[in-house]
C-alpha cells in the first residue's frame, strides 16, 4: 500500500507524521471517507466540498484547491490498483509545539489513504441490526458543532464502547433535549406509512452525504421524505429503521433498545432504497483516472 503524505506517495511502512502534529496532540483536523465501486468514486466532488466547509470553519487552510484534491484522491486509488474500497482522507492543523494555538502550526498535512473496506458484514443487510441508545449524549452544536467532521471524534467513542457493552455494533445518540440526532458514525431513518423521516442537521446530525442520496432516492420512488425532530417512541413504533453511512451504505435496523421495529425483518422501503442506492454506486462517480496530474520525478504532485 502507498500512504499520500503531502504530495508524496510513501510506502505504509514508512507512512508516518510527527508527534508534535496538533491532528495527534488535539485532534485538531478533519477528515473525510470517501468509497471508490467499480473503478469510479462515489459522489466525490461533494465529499470534497464538506471537507472544505468543514475546514472553514476550523479556520484550517488547506494548502491546495479542491480540484487539486480530488486529483490526489484519484491518484491514490490509481496508485493502489483500488476498483473497490474506501478513500481516507485526513487534513491535519500540521506540525507544531505543545501549545494549543494554531498559529503554531504554519504547515498543515494532508493524508490520503486509499485501501480495502468491509464496515458490517453481509449478514446485518440480509438480517438487519439490534442496536441500543446510549446514554452519552451528542455534542452541543454551540460545543463542538456535529456538522463539523472533525478529528475529535471521542464523543462517537464513548457511544461506541457503550454499544459494543451491550453486544451491538450501534447506538442511537441523543441530543440535550432528548431527540434523535444520529448514530455513532451513521444516519438514522425510519420509515412510517409511505413517510420516511430522519432527525434535520439541528438536531445534532452531520451532513451525511450518504444520507442526501437517500433522500434523493426515496423522492424519486415517491415516498414523502421529510426531516422532523424524532423521539425514541418514534424510533420504537415505526415500521421501519435504516441507517446510512459511506462506510455502511444502508443498513435496515430490527431491533431498538429490545423493541421488535416493524416485522423484526428488513422492511420493504427499505430493501428497496438499498437496491436502489447500489445500482447507483455502480453505475456513477468519478473514473480513477490520472488525466493530465501526475507524480513529478521527485515523487510530489506536480503543480501543486
Amino acid at each position: 500500500m502507498k500512504v499520500y503524505i503531502d504530495g508524496k506517495f510513501i510506502d505504509r511502512e514508512d507512512a508516518k507524521i510527527s508527534v508534535f502534529d496538533h491532528g495527534l496532540l488535539y485532534g485538531d483536523g478533519v477528515f473525510e471517507g470517501i468509497r471508490a465501486y467499480n473503478g469510479r468514486i462515489f459522489r466525490l466532488r461533494e465529499h470534497i466540498d464538506r471537507l472544505f466547509r468543514s475546514a472553514k470553519a476550523l479556520l484550517l487552510k488547506i494548502p491546495m484547491s479542491p480540484a487539486e484534491m480530488r486529483e490526489v484522491v484519484r491518484l491514490a486509488c490509481a496508485e493502489n490498483d483500488l476498483r473497490d474500497g474506501y478513500v481516507r482522507l485526513v487534513v491535519t492543523r500540521g506540525e507544531g509545539d505543545l501549545g494549543l494555538g494554531p498559529e503554531r502550526c504554519p504547515n498543515p498535512s494532508v493524508i490520503v489513504i486509499a485501501s480495502a473496506i468491509q464496515l458490517y458484514p453481509e449478514k446485518y443487510y440480509r438480517e438487519g441490526l439490534n442496536i441500543i441508545t446510549a446514554s452519552t449524549m451528542r455534542n452541543l452544536n454551540n460545543a463542538i458543532n456535529p456538522a463539523i467532521k472533525s478529528l475529535n471524534y471521542l464523543n462517537n467513542i464513548l457511544a461506541k464502547i457503550e454499544a459494543m457493552g451491550a453486544g451491538c455494533v450501534e447506538a442511537i445518540m441523543l441530543n440535550h433535549l432528548g431527540y434523535v440526532a444520529e448514530c455513532t458514525g451513521d444516519n438514522l431513518f425510519i420509515v412510517a406509512g409511505n413517510r420516511v423521516l430522519t432527525p434535520p442537521l439541528g438536531a445534532g446530525a452531520l451532513y451525511g452525504i450518504t444520507r442526501e442520496v437517500t433522500m434523493e432516492l426515496a423522492g424519486s420512488a415517491g415516498l414523502i421524505v421529510e426531516e422532523s425532530n424524532l423521539t425514541l417512541y418514534d424510533i420504537y413504533v415505526a415500521d421501519e429503521c435504516f441507517l446510512t453511512g459511506t462506510g455502511a451504505e444502508i443498513v435496515p435496523v430490527v431491533e431498538v433498545d429490545q423493541r421488535v421495529i416493524g416485522e423484526g425483518v428488513p422492511g420493504p422501503v427499505t430493501r428497496r432504497l438499498m437496491a436502489a442506492y447500489r445500482d447507483l454506486t455502480c453505475a456513477t462517480g468519478e473514473p480513477i483516472v490520472k488525466e493530465d496530474r501526475e507524480l513529478a520525478p521527485d515523487g510530489s504532485l506536480a503543480g501543486a
